[in-house]
């Protein structure tokens, strides 16, 4: 590249003439869009963006994932310089695809929270752009939930995770990271018979009609599988998807609120993600990265692959 050409590219992040196409820029400077793609809040040109959701005042155990977002946009920057590896198509390049930026909102009013980010994501889906979501506690997934059920009716849910997040809770002012899938039951966002949680390694005895494959069993059966399972639970509804990233073992992902032994392994998740391309996906979302707990920043990496292998999930069936 020449020096003149280096001069006009600047920030291609904001100077890109539309949302495609590679970043071939230094991984260490400019501005930390997920990806290097364009950071823009008129989404009227994006087939789908990227959003952050920096809430953690719903956790049981230890907060920091308000600081998720912006260390999965950092760790991002690493895949910037070549198509997303094993998916045979090049997202980027496909699609065109944004960052829109955090969600703004007044952390001394938690309660508030839930509503602003369902309208908040409402406001994405009227301009006919899908979102992925970077979170923040997992407490984020039920207004996002809210906001997609509206638009497309009750969803197939597959959820990685330790955790079920069923445990019951019938009062409807709080705000509790543990709780979303009971209330998105309750509530009739999720279909349960076509819903599905891979890696749990916690008890929940009443799993609320949802198929659990839980990490013994992925271990035992294996990647392909566990994603044979999915698609075949899945079936042709359409689905959302919610990686918490404490699924993973906490030797592939120690930045979280609550490890626990035995989870998946990176490339046994990345194996199913990709297994279960043809799924309808409408969106998703990466929750419970929290940097605090992890010097390395591996956390954040894994957090980074799973957005991206959810861009692929969407934009699979509409290449």
């Amino acid at each position: 590249m020449s020096l003149e050409d280096a001069k006009s590219q600047v920030d291609t992040a904001l100077t890109r003439d539309g949302m495609k196409g590679l970043s071939f820029e230094n991984t260490f400077s400019g501005l930390p869009t997920f990806l290097r793609r364009t950071f823009t809040k008129d989404l009227s040109g994006a087939d789908i963006c990227v959003t952050g959701a920096p809430f953690d005042q719903a956790v049981t155990n230890r907060p920091g994932t308000r600081l998720g977002p912006r260390a999965i946009r950092e760790a991002s920057a690493l895949q910037t310089p070549e198509p997303p590896y094993g998916w045979g198509y090049d997202v980027m390049s496909t699609f065109a695809i944004a960052d829109a930026g955090d969600l703004a909102f007044d952390y001394a009013q938690p309660a508030s929270f839930p509503d602003l980010l369902q309208a908040h994501i409402a406001g994405i889906l009227e301009q006919d752009c899908a979102v992925v979501t970077l979170g923040g506690d997992h407490s984020v997934t039920l207004p996002i939930l809210r906001a997609h059920a509206k638009v497309h009716g009750p969803l197939a849910l597959i959820q990685f995770d330790a955790h079920t997040d069923s445990w019951p809770d019938d009062d409807a002012s709080r705000v509790d990271h543990g709780t979303f899938v009971y209330k998105a039951v309750k509530e009739g966002l999720i279909d349960p018979a076509r819903s599905v949680q891979i890696g749990i390694r916690t008890t929940n005895d009443d799993p609320l009609g949802i198929e659990v494959i839980d990490a013994p069993e992925v271990h035992r059966l294996g990647p392909d599988a566990v994603a044979d399972r999915v698609r075949e639970r899945v079936g042709d509804a359409l689905a959302y998807l919610t990686f918490d990233i404490d699924a993973l073992d906490p030797s592939a992902a120690p930045g979280t609120g609550t490890p626990v032994w035995g989870g998946l392994a990176s490339w046994q998740a990345a194996a199913i993600l990709r297994g279960i391309a043809g799924v309808r996906l409408v969106g998703g979302d990466v929750v419970e990265v929290s940097p605090p707990f992890d010097s390395s920043g591996i956390t954040a990496i894994a957090g980074a692959h799973v957005a991206v292998d959810i861009l692929n999930l969407w934009g699979w069936t509409r290449r």
